[in-house]
């Protein structure tokens, strides 16, 4: 039989995020589908006008998802009976705008954004920038943790700890991400007045560090 030793070890990490992300969700309706395209891609346009002029690259607000969906309202008839009555199509467009974090660039984003012609649902959240490097960093300290376990038990139980048989690892999807506003309002249309691109929002806004942590389990040979 076997002689080996598994040990689950746990790696934590706490970093400052040094990215603020805002995504964006751009939704409207039209009766036709050509003209619900092109109210897309107008709504689009002006959204990112009002970026550049803050000094955004056109390239800086990018597409997460982008649909068109039927949309049906429900009704009742003459005999009381519900119906579904086809009203046209409604287009969901999902963009992500992120930079180094910066509470003033945020507070120029914001009102930029807030005076737009257009009425965007917007939420904002803090991020750790190199995630591949945290997650290293997260993984280096869970073995490590693993190996401190395993050479205790294995002192504690008198014997000598051998070679590595094998690592599990679940390879689980993990976010260095701090939601900080889930739904920033936008100033209604009639509320909004000319603005230049110096004027801003005073953002106060210091995040706590994103704190994290993974497992890792390995089995060791026991003499």
């Amino acid at each position: 039989m076997e002689r080996i030793i598994r040990v689950t070890g746990k790696g934590s990490i706490s970093l400052e995020p040094d990215v603020i992300k805002i995504y964006v969700t751009l939704k409207d309706s039209r009766i036709n589908y050509e003209e619900t395209i092109l109210q897309s891609a107008k709504q689009t346009e002006l959204l990112r006008d009002s970026l550049l002029k803050i000094g955004f690259d056109k390239e800086d607000l990018k597409t997460l998802s982008f649909k068109v969906d039927t949309k049906y309202e429900s009704y009742q008839d003459e005999d009381k009976e519900w119906k579904r009555q086809f009203e046209g199509y409604e287009f969901t467009h999902k963009l992500i705008l992120g930079f180094k974090a910066d509470s003033q660039r945020l507070g120029k984003t914001l009102y930029a954004l807030s005076q737009c012609t257009v009425s965007p649902e917007i939420s904002i959240v803090y991020a750790v920038g190199n995630v591949e490097a945290a997650k290293r960093k997260m993984l280096e300290t869970a073995v490590a943790d693993s190996k401190i376990k395993a050479s205790l038990l294995a002192r504690a139980a008198g014997v000598e700890l051998g070679e590595i048989i094998s690592i599990d690892y679940s390879w689980n999807e993990i976010k260095f991400e701090k939601s900080v506003m889930d739904k920033f309002i936008s100033i209604p249309k009639f509320l909004r007045t000319p603005s230049d691109s110096n004027e801003a929002y005073n953002m106060d806004i210091v995040p706590d560090n994103i704190e994290r942590s993974d497992t890792v389990t390995v089995i060791w040979s026991i003499k």
